[in-house]
């Protein structure tokens, strides 16, 4: 079997070329305006999926602070304090977000 001669120069090239996209990455990021309404919820107490037992993430914390209406009826936690500005910025980023999921048409 033949070996291929490699350069020293060539292999550090190569290696030099794998790892700088993996530096160029920023490791930590700041979490966007959504993701920081998620994380005051959850420090709150609310959880997802537990809308039934009055502390849903979505539907008892997140959907009224993104509407800007009172928590429902059978809301058990307070609402975290969240900045308007913070609800605006994820607005504008996500229009969608916190939004009550409209039930699809019925055919006729």
């Amino acid at each position: 079997m033949r070996q291929i001669p490699i350069s020293t120069a060539a292999f550090y090239a190569f290696v030099v070329g794998l790892t700088v996209p993996l530096i160029a990455q920023p490791a930590n990021q700041a979490p966007g305006p959504c993701e920081q309404i998620v994380a005051a919820c959850k420090s709150a107490g609310f959880v997802e999926g537990d809308y039934k037992k009055g502390y849903g993430l979505h539907v008892d914390c997140i959907d009224p602070i993104m509407r800007g209406t009172g928590q429902p009826a059978k809301a058990d936690k307070p609402l975290p304090s969240v900045s308007p500005e913070l609800v605006v910025a994820c607005k504008a980023k996500h229009p969608n977000f916190g939004q009550e999921k409209q039930p699809m048409p019925k055919k006729s």
